[in-house]
């Protein structure tokens, strides 16, 4: 059984009274996250929405939530503002509709409350570190640390093809916001693109499989910028459903249709071989650098079905 972490409440206003009021009094919501949640169409009575902030309700009325499961995932690290955690190739970090099911943020919700978020995204695909806010004070000087580029993020990627040298790569990316899902979801490096920068470091050669261990640090933000780069350089990641198959088989990886026996045998690995290994920031006046526990290699050379 899939758990699906929202949930339709059945809810009765005994008077004629604003949602956004009885919201606050049965389910004990601030006011800007009963105006919120009702912007997003979280509330109907008699199967119409009401999107309305300062509409009137009375009587039976549904409204959906967001409770979270656990699966026992816990953090790595815990602070009393923030926690990190290293999370597995898969796992998205947030629900991408009512529809999806466990994710990282049912174990931030669950273990921290709802005023714990995660900071940053990384993709589904991608594994390691995720830097979550325990609460609304550390979100907000977390999230201007990341926007003012004070986070030094360091990952580690599997590529193929030998890589000798340490690359730096300045190429501006464009994606472009079409409502095909396959054309919105990829990256490509234009001129009309926004700025993107990454420094690629080799740190170990595999002539056996020839393929290359890097380090990649990215400068900037970009969506998919550290596959984006690699893949431009011609040392796409091993793994990667999206920067280097064909047409035909992204299509079919966005609808969930290729096997992870299809995925190693046409891309070399059951998942993307990109890992967050590392942050490094300053917090209230103390430096912190947390690194991966995980073995990357031998997680990759598993995805790949070889011996290590």
């Amino acid at each position: 059984m899939i758990f699906m972490p929202f949930i339709t409440k059945k809810l009765h206003s005994p008077k004629y009274q604003m949602a956004l009021t009885f919201l606050m009094d049965e389910l004990g919501l601030t006011r800007s996250e009963g105006q919120r949640l009702i912007a997003r169409g979280r509330l109907s009575q008699n199967g119409t929405v009401m999107c309305d902030q300062f509409g009137y309700i009375e009587g039976d009325c549904e409204f959906i939530c967001f409770e979270p499961s656990t699966q026992g995932f816990k953090p790595m690290f815990v602070t009393n503002d923030f926690a990190v955690y290293d999370k597995p190739s898969g796992l998205s970090v947030h629900p991408h509709s009512r529809l999806s099911p466990y994710t990282l943020n049912d174990e931030i919700k669950h273990q921290f409350g709802d005023d714990a978020n995660a900071t940053h995204r990384i993709d589904q695909e991608t594994s390691g570190l995720v830097l979550v806010s325990r609460n609304k004070k550390s979100e907000a000087v977390l999230k201007r640390l990341f926007s003012q580029r004070a986070i030094t993020k360091r990952y580690l990627a599997l590529v193929k093809g030998h890589l000798s040298e340490s690359l730096d790569i300045h190429e501006p990316l464009f994606r472009n916001d079409h409502p095909n899902l396959l054309i919105s979801m990829v990256v490509k490096v234009h001129p009309e693109g926004k700025k993107a920068h990454t420094i690629i470091k080799p740190l170990r050669y595999f002539p056996e499989h020839d393929m290359t261990l890097v380090e990649a640090s990215p400068l900037t933000g970009r969506t998919h910028q550290i596959r984006v780069h690699l893949f431009h350089v011609n040392h796409p990641i091993i793994g990667d459903p999206v920067y280097g198959p064909e047409e035909e088989e992204i299509v079919r990886f966005i609808k969930k249709e290729l096997s992870a026996q299809e995925r190693l045998k046409k891309s070399g690995s059951t998942r993307l071989l990109l890992h967050a290994q590392s942050l490094e920031f300053e917090y209230e006046n103390e430096v912190y650098r947390i690194e991966s526990e995980k073995d990357f290699v031998k997680e990759c050379f598993e995805a790949m079905n070889v011996d290590h």
